[in-house]
């Protein structure tokens, strides 16, 4: 290679290291249409919360969940009903007796059937059921009117800490219960503190504790056959110090008819009233609904025994003896505080009486 050829050779090499402008002018790259552009953006993938809102949109809504979980006990109730009554042009003795036959076994009770069959009957006597939907209509109002009677909403806010002693028979699904009410309390904005009180049943507290690791939400426990007192003393000491705004305490699953076990969940209330005065705030019975008849000795005896205040009536979904609720509510004079008709945490509602009315009856 000649001196000059090479000088060249290096000093376009140079120049093209060095990023020296070239002389020639490239060539003009070719116009891109706005929509490709458009087309090239990155989607936007929706955020944790547009997703849960968008799932919740998508699920169906409370009062179809409860029509769907109270269909066993329309089904067995209100289609009975329906069957007898329906078409009917006009009711007289033998249609009342054949319906108290129907309400009987449908666990509505015996004091509360009698009651509503001698209501209907005086609607009768003033010419107000003339057919059998008319009949149907009366049924509906005269239970719904029974369920309003004792129907209070529990307000935690009355009370700091406001404390909840929830208590049943063995397998009603006490702590599943409180760990529901943990979670919705707290996702609420209320600070919550759970007792695991239940130091008899195997793995109790284990339980509880998963319910309060998934709602965030702290348990005071004790080893397994410690004094249940001995941890609701505990509970109620760390609830005043941490400025709590609900103690909810979960206890053994006790049957009504041994003295010794009722004995101990008086000692748990005295243990809890000398802490905090005029605890608990809330004596919550909880039932299940599938037991029928059975649940109505519960109710008496607790209430005896334990100064029940409330009741949430748990696994309504599979049974047809949901009639249970309005026996037991209208007899003892106790409000419903929640219904459970079925597994996840929205499922367990507060307690309408309109609204269960509404969904029995509808078709």
């Amino acid at each position: 290679m000649e001196p000059q050829e090479k000088k060249s050779f290096f000093r376009g090499l140079i120049d093209k290291i060095s990023g020296a402008e070239s002389t020639e002018v490239p060539p003009t790259p070719p116009e891109i249409p706005e929509a490709s552009f458009q087309e090239s953006v990155p989607v936007q993938m929706p955020t944790v919360e547009e997703t849960a809102v968008q799932e919740t949109m998508t699920k169906p809504g409370f009062f179809e969940r409860l029509k769907s979980g109270l269909k066993k006990t329309k089904d067995g109730f209100v289609g009975r009903i329906d069957a007898l009554v329906l078409g009917k042009k006009t009711i007289d003795a033998d249609t009342l007796e054949e319906l108290e036959e129907i309400l009987i076994t449908s666990d509505i009770g015996v004091k509360t059937t009698v009651e509503l069959i001698r209501t209907l009957e005086q609607r009768l006597g003033r010419n107000e059921l003339k057919d059998g939907e008319a009949l149907r209509g009366a049924l509906k109002e005269e239970i719904l009117a029974r369920l309003t009677a004792h129907h209070r909403p529990l307000d935690i806010g009355l009370y700091k800490p406001f404390v909840m002693l929830v208590i049943g028979v063995n397998g009603v699904g006490k702590t599943t219960t409180v760990g529901k009410l943990a979670s919705r309390f707290s996702a609420s904005g209320s600070k919550v503190l759970l007792a695991a009180a239940d130091t008899f049943r195997a793995a109790a507290a284990e339980q509880l504790t998963a319910w309060g690791n998934r709602s965030g939400v702290d348990v005071i426990r004790h080893k397994e056959g410690a004094d249940p007192s001995a941890v609701v003393f505990d509970a109620c000491k760390a609830a005043v110090a941490r400025g709590v705004d609900v103690l909810i305490v979960d206890t053994a699953g006790r049957l009504h008819t041994k003295v010794n076990l009722m004995e101990e969940m008086k000692k748990i209330r005295r243990v809890i009233d000398r802490e905090i005065p005029g605890a608990p705030h809330e004596t919550l019975l909880v039932l299940d609904a599938a037991t029928g008849q059975n649940a109505t000795s519960q109710a008496r005896l607790f209430k005896e025994a334990a100064g029940v205040t409330g009741l949430a009536l748990t696994k309504l979904d599979g049974t047809a003896k949901g009639g249970i609720l309005v026996a037991v509510s209208h007899e003892f004079a106790l409000p419903v505080r929640y219904i459970g008709v079925g597994e996840s945490i929205e499922d367990l509602r507060d307690f309408d009486p309109q609204e269960f009315t509404d969904a029995l009856f509808q078709a």
